[in-house]
Order: C-alpha cells, then structure tokens, then sequence
C-alpha cells in the first residue's frame, strides 16, 4: 500500500512539473507571464554569460521576442534555444543575438545592414539601439511576414527588401556595421566593399550544416580589413539567388 501511495504521489509531482511547460505552449499566456520570462531570459542566459553592453541589454528586455515566432511556439519564445520560422529558416538563440549585436559597438546614429530577416526579430532589437536599419531577406515570403510583424510593432526605422543578402543593398550603402545572421563560407565580398571604413561585420564563416565560426571583420581601408574569430556557432546557410 505504502509503495502504491509513493507512485501516486509521484505520478501527481511529475505531471505538476510539466504543467507549466504545457501552460507555456498550449495556452495564451498574460503579458505579464511573458514580461517575467522576458527579465528571466536576460539575467540567466545573457548578463550571466558576459554581456554588459546596456543598450543591448535594455533591447533584449523590450522587444516581445514572442511575437516574432510562430503562434504554436510563443510558448517557448525565451528558452536558451533558437526556434524555426519557417522555410528551413530559425530565429537565432537569445544569446547569439545579444552577442552579435554587442559584438558591433552601436552608435545612436550608425546605419546598419542586416543580412537574413528572417523573423525581423534581430532587426527589432537594432532598431532600438540605432536610428537606421536596413534588412534584406531572400525568402520572398520571410520578408514579407517580418515587415509586417516589424510594422505591426510600430518599428518605423527600419527599412526591408527582398533580394539576395550575399550583395548588400547597395543603393543605402555605406554602413557603419552589417550583421550577417546566416552562415556563409566566405566573408562576401560585396559586403566588404559596403562597409565604411573603420566599421565593423559580424558573420558566421564556414561549411554549411555544420559548425561554423563567428568572425568579427574590422575594415581599415578599401583595400585592407582584419577578421577576428569570436566563437563557434551553428547558423543555417546563406541563401543565394540571383544578383538583383
């Protein structure tokens, strides 16, 4: 009897354990619940690991990153885990994109390119730190959904364009920084040449479905630029189309 009455007790601990994961993915969840796993997110999985920047810091915390995932996920929009989007494509971990962006050294008034909009999730949180974002995405229908998910968000500074990454947009070239969310096997040069001098590319290098590395490109003149490896990453590749 004793030994039925401990397995029902653990049977009953183990489904109240799951029930706030089952809580978090399958029922809408108080903007007050999101708002404490937002903070949650922030302190454990981002300042615990070294970033300091407050700029970043205050962006991480302010931008519902649960509304840039799909309904059925929002659940698990703060978990230390990138999620997919759709496509083949995934919305990078909250700490990859801290890092990144950290990584850049953002003034107030630098321009910005980002390379891969994906869920505009990554563009949401440049566009509270710099007064210009311009972000292209080759996935027709990725660049359409992150628009509007930016636009409905109220993100009046940042500008989106379909067309293939791998060539910059060159039309709003030249920018202070460019982040590159997917990985390529080269840094393309393209991006290089939109690049101002003295400014910075972070960039995932490397083979494709595999672990790639995370460069910090400096370029120093137009013919010169210097490339620091900062960690090992694992990206989805960069897609390529045709030039526009």
């Amino acid at each position: 009897m004793g030994h039925l009455l401990r397995s029902f007790c653990i049977c009953i601990l183990a489904l109240a354990l799951a029930l706030p994961l089952f809580w978090l993915e399958e029922s809408g969840l108080s903007q007050e619940t999101y708002d404490q796993a937002r903070e949650k997110m922030v302190k454990d999985q981002i300042e615990a690991r070294g970033i300091a920047d407050k700029r970043v810091l205050a962006a991480m915390r302010k931008v519902p990153r649960h509304l840039f995932v799909p309904a059925e996920l929002r659940g698990r929009a703060y978990g230390d885990y990138p999620l997919p989007i759709g496509f083949g494509q995934t919305i990078s971990q909250p700490y990859i994109v801290a890092l990144m962006t950290e990584l850049l050294n953002l003034k107030k008034d630098a321009r910005v390119l980002e390379v891969g909009t994906g869920s505009g999730y990554q563009a949401a949180i440049l566009a509270e730190i710099v007064d210009q974002v311009f972000t292209v995405e080759i996935i027709p229908q990725l660049a359409s959904r992150g628009e509007k998910t930016l636009k409905d968000q109220g993100y009046r500074n940042v500008r989106v364009s379909h067309r293939d990454g791998y060539y910059g947009w060159e039309e709003y070239a030249p920018f202070n920084a460019i982040i590159v969310t997917a990985a390529a096997e080269f840094v393309p040069p393209p991006l290089i040449k939109q690049l101002k001098i003295g400014g910075l590319m972070c960039i995932p290098v490397g083979p494709p479905f595999s672990v790639q590395e995370l460069f910090l490109v400096k370029k120093r003149s137009e013919r010169e630029f210097e490339t620091k490896v900062i960690t090992q990453v694992a990206f989805v590749p960069l897609v390529r189309g045709k030039r526009p």
